[in-house]
C-alpha cells in the first residue's frame, strides 16, 4: 500500500504538469475549434526562458536557491510565453482564420517544426542543465506517523501541486467571473453572434492564446525544476501526451483537461512502477485510441450536432 501511495503521489505530480499544458490545447480548441500543435514547443521556450533568467535572478539572492527566485522566474517565463503565444497567433493563425481547418492544422505543424529547429539552432541540440532554484531534498516525515513515514516527498512535488492549484483557481476566476472570460465563453458558443454583439473577437482570441501559452510556460519551469535537463525537443513528447490528456478529459472542457492530465500522469507512473518503463508512452497513446473508439468526446466532453 505504501508503494502504491508513493506511485500515486508521483503520478499526480507528473499529471499536474500535463494538466497545465493540456489547458492550453483545450482553451484554443474551445474558441477556434483547431489544435495548436505548436503549444508543446511554447512549453519548451518557457523552460529555456527560465534557463537564461534564473542565473540573473539567483544573483540577486547571492546565488542561493530561493522560493522567491522561483516565483520571479515563473512569472517572467509566463509573461514571455504569453507574448510568444500572441505573436504566433497574430502572424501565423490570424491570416488563415477563414481558411479550411486542414490548412490551419498544417500551419500549426509547420510552426511546431520551425520552433523546434530554431531552438536547436539558437540553443544548441545538446541537453543543458537547468539552474538549481530550490533545494530538492526529500522531506523527512516523523516516524511517529507510522508506515506513512516511508513515503518520499520532495519539495519540487509540493511546489508543482501548489503552483498548479493557484493557477487553476486563477484561470477559473478569469473564465467564469470576468467580462473577458464571458467573452471567451460567448465566442466558444457562437462566434458569429459574439461578433454581432460587439465582442472584439481578435482581442479575445489573442488573449486566449496568451493565457494558454502562459500556463505552458509555467509548466516548462516546473518541469525543469523537477527534471533539470532541458533540450529543444523536450516539448514534442510532453506536448503530445498533454494533447492525449485533453482528449481523454474532453477537449474544450477545462475541468476535463485537468482530469485527463492527472489520469495520464497516474497511469504512466503506475505502468513504470509495476510494469516496464519501455511501454509508458505506448500506454498513453493506447489510452487515446481507446477513448476515441469508445467515447470520442472524452470523459467530461459533450457531443455536438453538426449543422448542415
Amino acid at each position: 500500500m505504501i508503494e502504491f501511495l508513493q506511485q500515486i503521489i508521483n503520478g499526480l505530480s507528473l499529471g499536474a504538469i500535463y494538466a497545465l499544458i493540456a489547458l492550453g490545447y483545450t482553451m484554443v480548441f474551445g474558441v477556434l475549434r483547431f489544435i495548436n500543435f505548436a503549444h508543446g514547443d511554447v512549453f519548451m521556450l518557457g523552460a529555456f526562458g527560465g534557463l537564461f533568467i534564473a542565473p540573473k535572478v539567483l544573483g540577486w539572492f547571492g546565488g542561493e536557491p530561493s522560493y522567491t527566485a522561483v516565483a520571479i522566474v515563473l512569472v517572467v517565463a509566463m509573461l514571455l510565453c504569453a507574448v510568444i503565444g500572441i505573436v504566433i497567433e497574430k502572424l501565423c493563425y490570424r491570416p488563415l482564420r477563414n481558411q479550411p481547418k486542414l490548412t490551419v492544422l498544417i500551419t500549426a505543424i509547420g510552426v511546431s517544426l520551425f520552433l523546434e529547429n530554431a531552438g536547436q539552432f539558437v540553443f544548441g541540440a545538446n541537453p543543458q542543465s537547468f539552474p538549481t532554484l530550490i533545494n530538492d531534498m526529500a522531506i523527512e516525515i516523523p516516524q511517529s506517523w507510522g508506515r506513512i513515514s516511508d513515503i518520499v516527498i520532495v519539495p519540487s512535488q509540493i511546489l508543482v501541486f501548489a503552483v498548479t492549484a493557484v493557477l487553476l483557481v486563477a484561470l477559473r476566476q478569469i473564465v467564469m467571473h470576468t467580462k473577458l472570460g464571458m467573452a471567451m465563453r460567448a465566442l466558444s458558443f457562437n462566434p458569429v453572434a459574439a461578433s454581432l454583439m460587439g465582442i472584439n473577437t481578435d482581442f479575445v482570441i489573442s488573449f486566449t492564446f496568451g493565457l494558454g501559452s502562459a500556463l505552458a510556460g509555467a509548466a516548462g519551469i516546473l518541469t525543469s525544476i523537477q527534471q533539470p535537463s532541458i533540450d529543444p525537443l523536450m516539448g514534442i513528447l510532453l506536448g503530445l501526451k498533454a494533447f492525449v490528456a485533453a482528449v481523454l478529459g474532453g477537449i474544450g472542457n477545462l475541468g476535463g483537461a485537468v482530469l485527463g492530465g492527472l489520469l495520464i500522469g497516474v497511469i504512466e507512473t503506475l505502468e513504470v512502477g509495476y510494469g516496464s518503463s519501455t511501454y509508458r508512452d505506448a500506454i498513453s497513446f493506447g489510452v487515446l485510441i481507446l477513448i476515441l473508439i469508445f467515447k470520442p468526446t472524452g470523459l467530461l466532453g459533450r457531443s455536438e450536432r453538426e449543422k448542415v
